[in-house]
């Protein structure tokens, strides 16, 4: 039998044992199970470090795709790497509790987890709203940094740092997604 399809079996099976029918989600938890039986998806190769092993280093290869000095700057996968935290945070919940309890905190990696599926899901909407179509790079090039006034403090609440002005706004914005949260990164996919 298929891997997939004994996944899909399964999940149907236990979730219609729940009394959970005909749930739209075990469609995704089959192909989450099927695509991570593979260690090479479970831990890909990344930018910042050489392979995605822990929850901190797929937020450091976030940060990553968006440094202009570094050759891995590709906002554009910024979206692929966030799904990727919250399939691998829900993946090592479900499958692996135990090990995430021993080696780090379930409510971390719940919060890493949850953060990761509102920004995919809220990129998918604003897509839905039919927010404009650009790229991530076309939307950095409308922001001008500002450096808060001395004694002032940055979105971060450290002195002196820069925060974002988007185009068409007057005060700084906490974080970039607010102003690309409906650039075109459809399709991206983890390399």
């Amino acid at each position: 039998m298929e891997l997939r399809r004994f996944f899909d079996q399964t999940i149907r099976a236990s979730f219609h044992d729940l009394a959970m029918g005909g749930d739209p989600v075990a469609g995704y938890l089959a192909d989450l199970l099927t695509r991570f039986a593979r260690t090479e998806q479970l831990y890909p190769p990344g930018r910042a470090v050489p392979r995605l092993e822990t929850v901190v280093d797929m937020l450091l290869d976030a940060q990553a795709v968006w440094r202009e000095d570094s050759p891995y700057f590709e906002p554009e996968q910024e979206l692929a790497i966030r799904r990727h935290i919250g399939d691998y945070t829900l993946f090592m919940m479900g499958v692996f509790r135990e090990r995430v309890e021993r080696l780090a905190s379930t409510g971390y990696y719940i919060a890493r987890g949850k953060q990761a599926y509102r920004f995919v899901s809220e990129h998918a909407r604003a897509r839905a709203a039919g927010a404009p179509s650009t790229t991530r790079a076309a939307c950095i090039s409308s922001i001008t940094p500002s450096t808060p006034s001395s004694g002032s403090r940055s979105a971060e609440g450290s002195p002196g740092a820069l925060s974002f002005v988007p185009a068409g706004r007057r005060s700084p914005s906490r974080d970039l997604s607010s102003c690309c949260s409906g650039c075109d990164i459809e399709g991206s996919s983890w390399p």
